[in-house]
């Protein structure tokens, strides 16, 4: 059965001064995330201090779910995120629709989408 999880890694660039808005902008909307999108299976968020980026792996049950972050949670910060950092680039790693595809290119996101051709994964069990 083909792999229907789409996995988005993206990078926002705090502007000067602004990194703990930054990181409270995205303790708000993984806390959001957590609580309305029971589809947005995992969030990991990771900073660094020397060039003020946070670092965002975003992984969804399918495209569904991208589509409800996208349309909710993520459209209800993206302007505030906008005035306090620079956004990209984003990776789309899954099968994204065309229609969500366009969606992020027409807010102006330096988005890559790339469907998964091959790989593997180990039970979590055997890592933890």
């Amino acid at each position: 059965m083909e792999n229907q999880n789409i996995t988005v890694v993206y990078k926002w660039t705090a502007k000067e001064g602004q990194s703990e808005a930054l990181k409270g902008i995205y303790r708000q909307v993984s806390d959001q995330m957590q609580e309305t999108e029971p589809n947005a299976l995992q969030v990991d968020c990771y900073f660094d201090e020397s060039s003020d980026t946070l670092i965002v792996y975003d992984f969804f049950k399918d495209a569904a779910a991208l589509g409800q972050h996208l349309g909710t949670t993520a459209a209800g910060h993206f302007g505030d995120l906008l005035q306090i950092a620079i956004p990209g680039p984003f990776l789309f790693l899954g099968n994204v629709p065309q229609e969500m595809q366009q969606a992020a290119l027409g807010m102006g996101l330096d988005a890559t989408f790339a469907p998964r051709v091959f790989g593997f994964e180990r039970a979590k069990e055997a890592v933890l």
